[in-house]
């Protein structure tokens, strides 16, 4: 813990885009979040020296006594106090009930390589039914960057998330998953697709972009590998942060639904449908990539992308992230610069209501592992990160 208790003590240098996002989230804080997160009532600037002393002083106590020191005694009274304060009824005993545990990847394949997804409650299926569907067309014949590849997709991923609406919850309330993923189930929903229209949007999706998801990939001498990602979801989370410590506290109770009857519906000891998706890409038992892709909802639509941009087009790993991104969102297609305006516009004569976003959509890290056992790393400009070998 002690590199992790050194820069919160110390500060870190904020970096170009986090003092962006900074900027256009600094609304969300209220109360005492504005005194741990602000400078002088502010946002902090590129450069700047963010430090959090009283998450280091947490993070010495959870080094010497293990987790009971965060889920229990002064720093779970510090963040109830910060709930009770806005109404809630949380308990010392939900603190210290929270537990982890382990769970088996759902996979899938996609020509001959396996996509290992997050299970439900998290949103990985929807990138495995995403790819295929995806299956069912032809795309190594497309352009990459062309109106038709940008279409197929945009009308998969609606699809894709219409049954992740639907069926993705707390593993304990649904039952659906294999139905999600079966070969049939996706060749039906194919079918409903005409390569030249866009038919209308399905139930709103999650917006594209969180500026609170941070995710590393490393790969060790041995070749094992980790996909790791951490959300509080939107942008500082929920705004409220603990008094005397200054942790900042998660909304993820955001990916509930109120639809009385729904397996994802908003319920006591539930865990909601949530949107981060480290996964991996295997050939046979190997594991060949471990990635991930920021960017809220669009998670499974940026995991169908790379794995298309590498195994269809043949990109090299930093040209498949690189590669410009569109996404269906809530009965917009969000199309990005690179995409060219005459793209946009057979795209919007196909029936798409075009919208260029004012910031990318996600940011993906990858660590590619070819044949000889060679690393190759990829970091996406979009986001403040790098690829490191050492």
């Amino acid at each position: 813990m002690q590199p992790a208790i050194h820069y919160a003590e110390h500060g870190v240098p904020v970096a170009s885009r986090t003092a962006f996002d900074w900027k256009t989230s600094a609304e969300t804080l209220q109360g005492a979040a504005r005194k741990h997160f602000l400078k002088d009532g502010h946002p902090l600037g590129t450069g700047e020296i963010f430090r959090a002393p009283g998450q280091a002083e947490v993070l010495r106590r959870i080094a010497k006594h293990g987790r009971d020191a965060f889920y229990s005694g002064e720093v779970a009274e510090d963040m109830i106090a910060a709930l009770s304060a806005h109404g809630g009824t949380h308990t010392m005993q939900d603190f210290e009930a929270a537990d982890s545990f382990a769970t088996c990847p759902v996979e899938g394949y996609y020509k001959d390589s396996c996509l290992a997804e997050h299970p439900p409650n998290g949103q990985g299926a929807t990138a495995i039914l995403l790819l295929n569907i995806l299956k069912h067309f032809d795309l190594g014949s497309l352009d990459p960057f062309g109106a038709e590849r940008a279409h197929l997709e945009a009308e998969a991923a609606k699809l894709a998330y219409d049954a992740r609406n639907r069926f993705l919850a707390d593993p304990d309330h649904t039952a659906q998953l294999g139905h999600m993923l079966s070969p049939e189930t996706a060749a039906r929903l194919a079918a409903l697709i005409d390569p030249k229209r866009a038919m209308p949007a399905t139930e709103p999706l999650t917006e594209a972009v969180h500026k609170d998801t941070v995710y590393i990939t490393v790969v060790d001498k041995d070749r094992m590998s980790v996909s790791l990602i951490y959300s509080i979801f939107h942008g500082f989370g929920s705004g409220i942060a603990s008094e005397k410590f200054g942790i900042l506290l998660q909304n993820r109770g955001a990916g509930f639904t109120l639809e009385e009857g729904h397996p994802n519906e908003f319920g006591p000891g539930k865990r909601p449908m949530h949107t981060i998706i480290p996964a991996m890409l295997k050939q046979g038992e190997d594991v060949i990539m471990p990635f991930g892709v920021m960017g809220g909802g669009y998670q499974p639509t940026g995991h169908a992308r790379l794995v298309s941009n590498l195994l269809d087009f043949g990109m090299d790993l930093q040209s498949a992230i690189d590669a410009p991104r569109c996404f269906a969102d809530n009965g917009t297609l969000k199309v990005e610069r690179g995409y060219s305006d005459a793209v946009r516009r057979q795209l919007s004569e196909m029936g798409h209501k075009i919208e260029t976003p004012n910031i990318p959509l996600g940011g993906a890290q990858a660590i590619r592992i070819n044949d000889s056992g060679v690393l190759e790393g990829g970091s996406d400009p979009r986001k403040d990160g790098c690829a490191l070998g050492y």
